[in-house]
């Protein structure tokens, strides 16, 4: 069986004090589009800096391609660093050609490959221009080409759509679309829910160094719980109608009641025990699952443990 491009377990960094990533246990799996999430400070940067062995775990195990990174398996990666860096004199088609170079393609080759790129992302005129004359967009443009420039099989992506306007983000997204048909596996980290919820076929989410979920889609929408919106004359109390029929977590939010639905209970079944219950029922829909909504409750989750976690310590040393 191949080996997973990526595996860390129980990884752990520290900068003096200060836990950066703690216990990260992860696996990408082979051919697919990953989603690394978290807020600013989730300590994802890190955990991909230990993923490509600019950094070592103080505790824990990373393996890139079946073993520990190397020359040998850092070549088939490209990797788009969050603190983005490119040479201002040097023009997009000498970078892009020599990040291709650095990582086994020949002069000739790279060259070309520069050209195919940029003429792909509509860069082809400024190809010999400087890029201290490009605009921010399009150096970030250069930047991403440059991670692509050697057909990696495994694409690590920083915060790419970072400093992108709309039109380049979603031209990103198609990219990232081509690689992934052409058989490169992707991971790439984001606080922006959106492009996880188009792309991924899995994602892992952190939280103050820690990880709070890692699963796929489907399973990230039934961790915060499925639920039915449904809209009643005013005055009418719902959740008094509903407890006795087993939906017992209903509440009120604006002109309508959010009816969460109990495991092996779905919507019909929540309108169908409303109309049961004489609801005088103004509208009814399925509540739509966004990844923000899980996001926020799972992230609100792990900031609320930490704080009973330090409240108890603090209790502990009081009581001492």
């Amino acid at each position: 069986m191949t080996a997973a491009p990526l595996e860390m377990e129980a990884v752990t960094k520290r900068f003096g004090f200060f836990t950066a990533v703690k216990d990260l246990s992860l696996s990408v799996p082979q051919g697919s589009i990953t989603g690394f999430l978290g807020p600013n400070g989730a300590g994802k940067s890190t955990s991909l800096r230990m993923a490509l062995g600019v950094l070592s775990p103080d505790e824990g195990r990373v393996s890139l391609f079946g073993g520990p990174p190397d020359i040998a398996s850092l070549r088939r990666v490209g990797f788009l660093p969050e603190e983005r860096g490119l040479y201002k004199k040097m023009s997009p088609r000498a970078i892009i050609s020599y990040f291709g170079r650095l990582k086994g393609m020949s002069a000739g080759e790279s060259r070309d490959r520069a050209d195919e790129l940029l003429e792909r992302m509509g860069l082809a005129e400024f190809g010999r221009s400087r890029i201290s004359k490009l605009s921010k967009g399009m150096a970030q443009k250069v930047q991403i080409l440059s991670a692509l420039a050697h057909r990696p099989d495994f694409l690590i992506l920083d915060e790419p759509f970072s400093g992108l306007d709309p039109v380049n983000q979603q031209g990103l997204e198609d990219m990232i679309i081509e690689e992934h048909k052409r058989g490169a596996t992707i991971l790439f980290s984001t606080h922006v829910m959106e492009h996880a919820e188009r792309l991924c076929d899995s994602i892992v989410m952190m939280a103050r160094g820690r990880k709070v979920f890692d699963g796929t889609l489907d399973e990230a929408f039934g961790a915060l719980g499925r639920a039915a919106l449904i809209g009643v004359t005013e005055g009418f109390d719902l959740q008094a109608a509903l407890a006795p029929k087993g939906f017992v977590d209903v509440e009120r939010q604006g002109d309508v009641w959010r009816v969460s639905l109990p495991t092996g209970l779905g919507e019909q079944d929540a309108l169908r025990a409303a109309i049961d219950a004489g609801a005088p029922i103004t509208s009814f829909r399925p509540e739509d699952a966004k990844l923000r909504d899980v996001f926020v409750s799972l992230v609100s989750e792990a900031e609320a443990e930490d704080l009973r976690q330090s409240l108890a310590g603090q209790t502990k040393v009081e009581a001492a």
